[in-house]
């Protein structure tokens, strides 16, 4: 899993949080209990991370449970019953990869439709100020001129939309996102396949959002992506587990962090 349009109606647009019940901690544990007792593919998708773009906040091998309502468009009863969430800057999101869309992303929601943002020298600055991201991950010491000073002149090949956006919506050297996109890049940032290479995330493609590791095993992205996985990795399950579940992890929330 490491899953563009005109300008979107009005209720696609970043509803007021204060008008939205929040998800707090015991909210939070009361969704998953209810999904898990309850759910269907309609409410929750189970999925296993295979690349490490998210390291170290999630990790290759950690299993999944997607909440598929967290952002759905909620009525005015239903809201009540199961509160609904506005998306956020430093959500961990879930969607359907622009550049084809039989394939699902996990990535961190980092810019909203008005946001402006760029890099240099590896730190993020949104709208103006320097972002505290503690959840951030650098593999590499050296600056790559396009990756870590961003926008900038392209040094690999970038798909059509991620060249599109270079061209229409960089000001004053800065992405703006435009209305009813979102910009997401993995906390892996120096092993990320993401905004940066392939443009801006539409609204309708995002899923929804992690709720709970329920299972992490530690295999490879090689043997979660291979052609045969299946029995190869079920031999490797039924030989391994025990020794190779990392059980600190079961049952662990997914947490998102608030990005200003």
């Amino acid at each position: 899993m490491e899953t563009e349009s005109t300008k979107p109606p009005k209720d696609l647009e970043e509803p007021a949080t204060e008008l939205e019940p929040q998800r707090g901690f015991l909210s939070e544990w009361m969704v998953t209990i209810i999904l898990l007792l309850f759910g269907t593919t309609s409410l929750v998708q189970a999925y296993v991370i295979p690349t490490g773009s998210m390291e170290n906040t999630l990790l290759v091998g950690d299993h999944l449970l997607v909440d598929k309502l967290a952002y759905a468009p909620s009525g005015a009863v239903s809201r009540h019953l199961l509160p609904y969430d506005p998306l956020k800057r430093g959500d961990i999101i879930v969607f359907r990869y622009p550049v084809d869309i039989s394939q699902t992303f996990v990535k961190r929601l980092i810019g909203l439709p008005g946001d402006h943002l760029r890099i240099i020298d590896k730190r993020l600055i949104l709208n103006g100020k320097l972002a505290d991201e503690p959840y951030v991950y650098h593999g590499t010491d050296y600056i790559d001129s396009y990756r870590d000073n961003f926008p900038g002149e392209p040094n690999v090949n970038l798909s059509q939309p991620a060249l599109d956006m270079l061209q229409k919506h960089v000001q004053n050297g800065e992405v703006v996102v435009p209305p009813g996109f979102y910009f997401a890049m993995g906390d892996n940032r120096d092993s990320s396949l993401d905004s940066r290479y392939w443009g801006f995330v539409p609204r309708d493609n995002i899923i929804g959002k992690p709720l709970i590791v329920y299972w992490s095993y530690n295999a490879s992205t090689d043997e979660l992506t291979s052609a045969g996985i299946g029995i190869r990795h079920l031999a490797d399950v039924l030989l391994h587990f025990p020794t190779k579940t990392r059980w600190n992890r079961t049952f662990r929330l997914v947490h998102s962090y608030p990005l200003n």
